[in-house]
């Protein structure tokens, strides 16, 4: 059977949907956490959610996953929106508890911790816009994850 293109965009539509709710269920689940009050469970999720990002990513840039435009796009999107969320998920009072890595200079050095996700979210809005291709999503996941390594380094626990 020969695939025709309306054929062809209904299947890979049909692949994303099915696809979207699991991509989706760390941010879901962040939220509901956040909501209940639960920063530093929501700070976890969301962190599993980039990770999680990142392992795909990895494997398409290894050959072990075929390589999908979407998908790594989306792993930018990912990182976005946790760079925009995570700052806000620190406030005194939740350095302890919840089996936390997060660690005490994130709350001596707010300032500093706060800027390295600024940083890795201009990296990644940058990946999004410059990724077109396998070799130009390598680069751009490579810039975007430095970010990842400084902060483990600085600002994490048990590294």
């Amino acid at each position: 059977m020969t695939l025709r293109p309306t054929r062809i965009a209904y299947v890979t539509g049909l692949a994303v949907a099915l696809a979207a709710p699991a991509a989706l269920a760390p941010v879901l689940f962040a939220a509901s956490a956040l909501a209940q009050g639960e920063p530093i469970a929501a700070r976890q999720e969301i962190m599993k959610g980039v990770g999680n990002a990142t392992r795909t990513g990895v494997q398409m840039i290894r050959g072990e996953a075929p390589f999908d435009l979407d998908t790594a796009r989306e792993t930018f999107a990912v990182y976005i929106d946790a760079s925009e969320r995570m700052p806000g998920l620190f406030p005194e009072g939740t350095e302890t508890g919840g089996d936390t890595k997060a660690a005490p200079a994130i709350w001596e050095d707010k300032e500093g911790f706060d800027a390295l996700f600024v940083e890795f979210g201009e990296r990644a809005a940058a990946g999004l816009e410059a990724t077109t291709d396998q070799a130009s999503f390598q680069a751009a996941l490579g810039t975007a994850t430095q970010s990842c390594r400084t902060c483990h380094e600085q600002f994490r626990l048990d590294n």
